[in-house]
């Protein structure tokens, strides 16, 4: 159980680290499926993993140059009425709810991501007028505050929602939405698992949970690497 902990641990790690989002998602599955958590234990566990590796990551980003903490600040904090509102909904959701809603979420993001993919144009689209100013701050605040929800409600960091954002409507490089990312999730998980902690809804397997953590934390490490030796102009596309 515990060598299985430190693999999965490693991937998700890995993708987070390298792409701001994307291993998060698969903790739920990961603690559930193949660690034998329930959905309420495996949603509490994945926002300690989720949030203490992307405190690391976001560190080790921001040390690199790529990682704008005041931008992924003011994300997060925008973010925390729907973390607040998230965590306490997950408490009162039946756990076969749950789990079927997570799956509903998993689809959207796989569309969407396809989708993405499609799209031809690979440029940025940077604010020239009021009008445009207005719009994109509009777009970062509804992100937001969508994925504090989604990470109080689910478990899960929001990057596929926050990178996408953060480089369609700010205009970043990838690397520095990567990074920028990671702040982000680290602050909507630490938003929702004090809320669960306020009100006892931690019932977690600390030694599975402190060795699928120490593995995330290194596959983070090793996924910043990563992220800093690709292209940002490619990497947008």
């Amino acid at each position: 159980m515990m060598l299985l902990a430190i693999g999965v641990g490693l991937l998700i790690g890995l993708s987070l680290g390298a792409l701001g989002g994307g291993g998060s998602i698969l903790t739920i599955p990961a603690l559930v499926y193949l660690l034998g958590q329930s959905p309420h234990q495996a949603t509490a566990a994945s926002l300690l993993v989720v949030g203490l590796a992307a405190v690391v990551g976001a560190i080790a980003h921001a040390r690199a140059g790529r990682a704008r903490l005041k931008t992924g600040a003011v994300f997060g904090l925008l973010g925390v009425i729907g973390s607040y509102a998230g965590s306490l909904a997950s408490a009162a959701v039946p756990a076969s709810l749950l789990l079927a809603g997570f799956g509903v979420l998993m689809l959207v993001v796989a569309a969407t991501m396809i989708l993405r993919r499609r799209r031809v144009p690979c440029v940025s689209m940077p604010a020239h007028d009021a009008r445009s100013r207005t719009r994109h701050a509009l777009v970062v605040t509804a992100a937001a505050t969508g994925v504090g929800l989604v990470t109080g409600l689910f478990g899960v960091g929001g990057g596929f929602v926050v990178v996408p954002a953060l480089v369609l409507a700010l205009g970043f490089d990838m690397p520095v939405a990567v990074g920028t990312s990671l702040v982000v999730i680290a602050l909507n998980s630490a938003v929702a698992l004090a809320t669960r902690a306020a009100h006892g809804a931690l019932p977690l397997d600390w030694a599975l949970v402190a060795t699928f953590t120490g593995a995330a934390i290194l596959g983070t490490l090793a996924g910043t690497g990563m992220a800093g030796r690709v292209n940002p102009q490619r990497s947008r596309c």
